[in-house]
């Protein structure tokens, strides 16, 4: 799968990929990079991209018009996604979705954001990572863009990392514990459970569960409460 990013600072999204496991992704043409400027696209001599608003409000916008031919000089066929707070939050679902595209565009927006235009006529979908507000697009970006890779068959070392995974059937992951000798001392208050230990792989699993159910309706109760909604329709019929 390729990934091609569209943003004002490529360093900050080159230096991600320098390392672990999307590093060695790289090295195994699982996934490809490619990072574009946008002020390459801009017609002035200071190559300037973003622009006071209309209606005087604080904050520079980018122009549609060179957003749009920045898109154009990336090859066709891609999936065109921006990232702007003011859209629909990615969900683990969606990476899952979005592995099975080939190319993947990811346009970052900075300052006070994208012209509106921008997304009306170049964006397939849009996304937010969370209801809080970022400096710009290039780590929600970055976000995306690990989440779809490690749903990519060969980018994780061991397949098995993919099952039981928070957010699958609205659950969180359950509590995980280090296989460590002799820290029974450091951590005499805060033994794992005894049921980690004993290989009864049935049991593991259901206290397992009894524990994501737990976690879930403690720190997320609203997808506690879709859980138990999907539970119920399960139920009835």
């Amino acid at each position: 799968m390729q990934f091609s990013f569209l943003t004002l600072f490529p360093n900050l999204i080159s230096s991600y990929f320098e390392d672990s496991i999307l590093k060695n992704a790289i090295k195994k043409k699982l996934i490809q990079i490619h990072i574009s400027n946008i002020r390459d696209y801009a017609t002035d001599k200071h190559q300037k991209a973003d622009y006071p608003q209309i209606g005087g409000s604080a904050g520079q916008v980018l122009r549609p018009d060179i957003i749009q031919k920045a898109l154009k000089n990336i090859p066709d066929p891609k999936h065109i996604i921006f990232l702007t707070p003011t859209a629909t939050r990615f969900t683990h679902n969606d990476s899952i979705r979005l592995s099975f595209e080939k190319h993947i565009v990811l346009v970052c927006g900075r300052y006070e954001g994208f012209d509106e235009r921008c997304i009306e006529m170049c964006a397939d979908e849009v996304f937010s990572i969370g209801d809080f507000i970022l400096t710009g697009g290039e780590l929600p970006a970055l976000c995306l863009c690990d989440s779809i890779s490690r749903q990519i068959k060969g980018v994780l070392g061991n397949p098995q990392s993919l099952i039981g995974e928070s957010f699958q059937s609205h659950l969180l992951e359950a509590p995980n514990f280090s296989r460590t000798l002799n820290l029974e001392k450091n951590f005499e208050k805060f033994f794992p459970p005894s049921e980690y230990s004993k290989g009864n792989h049935s049991k593991i699993k259901e206290l397992k569960n009894s524990l994501a159910i737990l976690k879930t309706q403690y720190f997320r109760p609203d997808l506690y409460q879709k859980w138990k909604a999907t539970k119920k329709a399960y139920n009835e019929k």
